[in-house]
């Protein structure tokens, strides 16, 4: 809709519940439609309760993208409370709606009984260190969710470590983002503890938190023993020559890593030397992102299926 920017929330708020009496009205004529997309229409927490009626409802719909609509807590809980019910929707995307921690609990409840989400993203909503841990005990319990989005929230080292720890008892989750959430130290630490016990995690997101030489160290070690791993995100730290050189030989000894990230890094010459003798002995790699970084060489590898990203 051209001028949907332009009208009135008045009209926003019309039009979210037209859209809900329209999934009524398809569930009510086993009519199938599988995927709605309502991003960025600030439809607001009563535009989230006329969503969350219908979808109660609804056994058709399997994708609902919500993100940026400023639903608040009052909308993120009735859609909860929706999903207590619903069993079809496998894929839901609320990131970007202020849940604050009265949505979160909403949520966690619901993931604690939902027996259909596989996809949940939660990215850009004030999430801190409490409502991790919350998060941590649901996917204790949940067994169908295989990817969870938690980019750029707030969950710092204690949010980490509880999240670290489900990993340890949750064997469902193959995807985990969570890039810029401060996690400091413990936080990585305990993520590069639980990647040595965990063995369906395939993807994982850490850039942007601070890691550095130690942090490094305790990932490079998990690399030699993880044995499930095929993407790893470290964008935008700072490991240093002594982070990067046991990185290296990790890549040596690890046989299913297939995509690393290492774009602004801080990779420097000395650092470039180290990753290039590596590549040359690692034949499993199919994706190495060094952008943004000072290596003053261009990377080569003698493997004919990785693709550098320089």
């Amino acid at each position: 809709m051209a001028n949907y920017t332009n009208l009135q929330w008045t009209d926003k708020l019309f039009i979210a519940k037209e859209i809900a009496a329209g999934l009524l009205f398809l569930h009510n004529n086993i009519i199938i439609h599988r995927d709605l997309n309502l991003r960025l229409n600030k439809l607001g927490s009563e535009g989230g309760n006329a969503l969350a009626s219908a979808l109660g409802k609804n056994s058709s719909l399997t994708s609902l993208n919500l993100y940026s609509n400023n639903l608040g807590s009052a909308g993120v809980k009735a859609l909860a409370n929706a999903l207590c019910k619903n069993s079809t929707l496998t894929s839901l995307n609320l990131g970007y709606n202020n849940h604050e921690s009265e949505g979160v609990n909403a949520l966690v409840d619901a993931l604690c009984v939902n027996s259909g989400l596989k996809d949940l993203n939660l990215k850009n909503n004030n999430i801190g260190s409490e409502d991790g841990k919350a998060l941590a005990d649901a996917l204790c319990k949940n067994t169908m969710l295989t990817s969870l989005d938690l980019l750029d929230n707030d969950l710092e080292s204690e949010g980490g470590k509880a999240l670290a720890d489900a990993l340890c008892k949750n064997f469902t989750l193959t995807s985990l983002v969570l890039g810029y959430n401060n996690l400091k130290s413990e936080g990585i630490k305990s993520f590069a503890d639980a990647l040595c016990k965990n063995s369906t995690l395939k993807d994982l997101d850490l850039s942007s938190n601070k890691l550095g030489i130690e942090e490094g160290k305790a990932l490079s070690v998990a690399l030699c023993k993880n044995s499930s791993l095929i993407s790893l995100n470290i964008y935008n730290n700072n490991l240093g020559i002594e982070g990067e050189e046991v990185l290296a030989d990790a890549l040596c000894k690890n046989f299913t890593l297939t995509s690393l990230n290492l774009d602004d890094c801080k990779i420097g010459s000395q650092e470039g030397k180290v990753l290039a003798d590596a590549h040359y002995k690692n034949f499993t790699l199919t994706s190495l992102n060094v952008q943004k970084n000072n290596i003053g060489f261009k990377l080569q590898s003698n493997n004919p299926y990785l693709k550098i990203i320089q």
